[in-house]
C-alpha cells in the first residue's frame, strides 16, 4: 500500500505543478496569479475540493508529446462567506490555457454539477482559445459549453471572470454569463485579434484600444465590471455573490439586525434642485433610501443616463433601476434600454425585488437613434418590466414624460406599488413642448409670444405637470415626502413579499431583440 500512496502523491504533486518553471516565472512576471492562487485567494480558506485532477489529454497522435495532469484547467468546488460555489479556473501555464477535448470534458462535468447542485458557476478565464492541435474536437467541446451556458441561464447566477487573453470562439460563453469581470490593462476580449483586423480592414489598434477593459466597460456594453488588480476583481466576485441566491428556487441572502428600516431621510427633501433642468445624483437619491447607503452599481461605466445595481433594503437584496439626470439629463437610449432590461431581467429570474426610480424626460431623439433601433432596443425595456413577475416598487422623483415614464416600470406594466414625491411632473410631454403644440395658433398671433408661452408653461404645469392628477385616478399609488421614502418602500415591500404571479404557459416569449 506504501508504494502505492506514494505513486498516488507523486502524481499529486505533478498535477499541482503542472507548468514548467518558466511557464510559472512568466505568469508571475506579468503580475497575474497562477490559477491555483486565484482559486486559492477567491474561496474560503481549505474549502476547495478539486474534480480531474489527474485528467491528461488523448491527443497522442497530433504532435502533443508532454501530456501534464489538469490538461490546463482546474475545477471543483467550495464555499465563499460559507455558500457552495463550483469554480473553473483556466492554467496558462499548461498549453496556453487552450480548450482540448478532455478540458472541454472537465468544463460539461462541473457545469452539469453546478446547474444540479443549484450553485453559481464561476469561470476564471486567461485562456488561448481552441487548442489548434486537437482541431475540430475543440471546436464541438466549445459548442457543448455554450450549450450548458444556456441552460444554466436563469438557473444559477453564471459569473466569468476575464484574467488574461479570451479571443474567437472562447469569448461567446463569458457573453452568455451573467456578469463579466475583467482586469485594467491586462486582461482583453475580442473576436479577432489586431493583426487581423489590420489585413482585413487596414485599421491599426493596439490590443488594449480593441478588446481591453477600459473599451468593454465604457463602450461595448461587454463588461459589467472592472477593476485595477486580480485581487480587487476577486474581491468584487465576492461582494457580488453577497446580494445573490444560489439559484432560482432560492432567495438571496438576508442581513439581520441592520440599518433601521424606519429611518428617515431629510437629505431626499433638499436634494432637487429649484428648477426641473438643473441634474442632480440620482445615485445619491438610491444610497439614501437603501441600507447603510450601500450600493453595488452594475456597468457604471457604460450607458450612465440610466443606473442600476444591487443594494438591500429592509435586510433582504433588491435591483435598484434609475434614471440618471447627470448624463444626459436621464433620458432612454439604445445603450441605456439593453442595459436596464438585461439587468432586469437578471433579478427577475432570481427572485430579487426591484425598485425603479423615475426622472425620465423621454426617449434620445435623432437620426442615429431611430436608424440604431431605438424603438426595438427600448422595447427590450419595456419587455423585460412587463414580463417581471417579481415584488416591483416605483419611486417618481420628477420628470416622467410620456411613453419613456410607462416603459420605467408604471403601474400599467404591473409596477405593484409606485410612489410620487411632490415634485413629480406626470406628462404626455415636457411643458415647453406641450405648448407649442397645443397653442401654436395663439403663439403666432400673440403681440409677445414670449411672454405669453411664458404664462401657459405656467398654467400646463400648474394643471397637468404634478403627481395629483395621475393620483386621483389610481396612477400613483400615493403622493409622499422624500423624507419618508425609506419608510415607505420597506413597508411595500413586506407588504409584497408574498406576491404570486404566474404567466400563461410557453415555451417562451420572442424579445424583441
Amino acid at each position: 500500500m506504501s508504494e502505492r500512496l506514494n505513486d498516488l502523491e507523486e502524481r499529486r504533486q505533478a498535477a499541482l505543478n503542472a507548468g514548467t518553471e518558466r511557464a510559472v516565472a512568466r505568469q508571475h512576471e506579468k503580475g497575474k496569479m497562477l490559477a491555483r492562487e486565484r482559486i486559492e485567494y477567491l474561496l474560503d480558506e481549505d474549502s476547495f475540493h478539486e474534480l480531474d485532477m489527474l485528467a491528461r489529454h488523448r491527443a497522442h497522435d497530433v504532435g502533443l508529446d508532454e501530456r501534464p495532469y489538469t490538461d490546463g484547467i482546474i475545477t471543483g468546488w467550495g464555499t465563499i462567506d460559507g455558500r457552495k460555489v463550483f469554480v473553473a479556473s483556466q492554467d496558462f501555464t499548461v498549453f496556453g490555457g487552450a480548450l482540448g477535448e478532455v478540458f472541454a470534458e472537465k468544463m460539461h462535468k462541473i457545469m452539469d454539477l453546478a446547474e444540479s447542485v443549484g450553485a453559481p458557476m464561476i469561470g476564471l478565464n486567461d485562456g488561448a482559445g481552441a487548442r489548434i492541435q486537437e482541431g475540430v474536437v475543440s471546436l464541438a467541446g466549445y459548442g457543448g459549453i455554450f450549450r450548458r451556458n444556456v441552460q444554466a441561464s436563469g438557473v444559477i447566477p453564471q459569473i466569468s471572470v476575464i484574467l488574461g487573453p479570451c479571443a474567437g470562439g472562447a469569448v461567446y460563453s463569458p457573453a452568455m454569463t451573467d456578469f463579466i469581470f475583467m482586469v485594467r490593462d491586462s486582461s482583453h476580449m475580442f473576436i479577432t485579434g489586431p493583426d487581423v483586423v489590420k489585413t482585413v480592414t487596414g485599421e491599426e489598434v493596439t490590443l488594449e484600444e480593441l478588446g481591453g477593459a477600459g473599451s468593454h466597460s465604457t463602450k461595448s456594453g461587454v463588461a459589467s465590471f472592472v477593476g485595477a488588480d486580480e485581487q480587487s476583481v476577486l474581491d468584487d466576485v465576492k461582494y457580488l455573490l453577497s446580494f445573490l441566491p444560489s439559484n432560482n428556487l432560492d432567495t438571496a441572502p438576508t442581513l439581520i439586525d441592520g440599518d433601521d428600516p424606519d429611518r428617515d431621510c431629510p437629505e431626499l427633501r433638499e436634494i432637487l434642485p429649484d428648477s426641473a433642468n438643473v441634474p442632480y445624483d440620482m445615485k445619491a437619491v438610491i444610497a439614501e433610501v437603501v441600507d447603510d447607503h450601500e450600493f453595488l452599481e452594475y456597468h457604471a461605466g457604460w450607458a450612465g443616463s440610466i443606473v442600476c445595481g444591487f443594494g438591500r433594503v429592509d435586510g433582504r437584496s433588491v435591483g435598484i433601476v434609475g434614471n440618471q439626470p447627470m448624463v444626459m439629463a436621464g433620458v432612454l437610449d439604445i445603450e441605456s434600454s439593453e442595459k436596464a432590461a438585461r439587468f432586469v431581467r437578471f433579478c427577475d429570474a432570481f427572485n430579487l425585488p426591484l425598485l425603479t426610480f423615475v426622472d425620465v424626460p423621454g426617449f434620445l431623439p435623432g437620426v442615429d437613434q431611430e436608424h440604431g433601433g431605438i424603438i426595438r432596443h427600448g422595447a427590450k425595456l419595456l419587455y423585460a418590466y412587463c414580463e417581471a413577475t417579481v415584488p416591483r416598487v416605483q419611486v417618481i422623483t420628477r420628470k416622467a414624460y410620456g411613453g419613456a415614464y410607462v416603459v420605467m416600470d408604471s403601474k400599467s406594466v404591473g409596477c405593484d406599488v409606485s410612489f410620487a414625491w411632490p415634485t413629480a411632473e406626470l406628462a404626455v410631454m415636457g411643458p415647453q413642448g406641450a405648448v407649442e403644440i397645443l397653442n401654436r395658433r395663439e403663439l403666432q398671433q400673440a403681440a409677445d409670444p414670449d411672454a405669453r408661452k411664458a404664462e401657459l408653461v405656467d398654467d400646463y404645469t400648474e394643471k397637468y405637470a404634478n403627481p395629483y392628477v395621475a393620483a386621483e385616478r389610481g396612477i400613483v399609488d400615493a403622493v409622499i415626502d422624500p423624507g419618508e421614502t425609506r419608510q415607505k418602500v420597506v413597508a411595500a415591500f413586506r407588504m409584497i413579499e408574498s406576491k404570486r404571479e404566474e404567466l400563461p404557459k410557453r415555451k417562451h416569449g420572442n424579445v424583441p431583440l
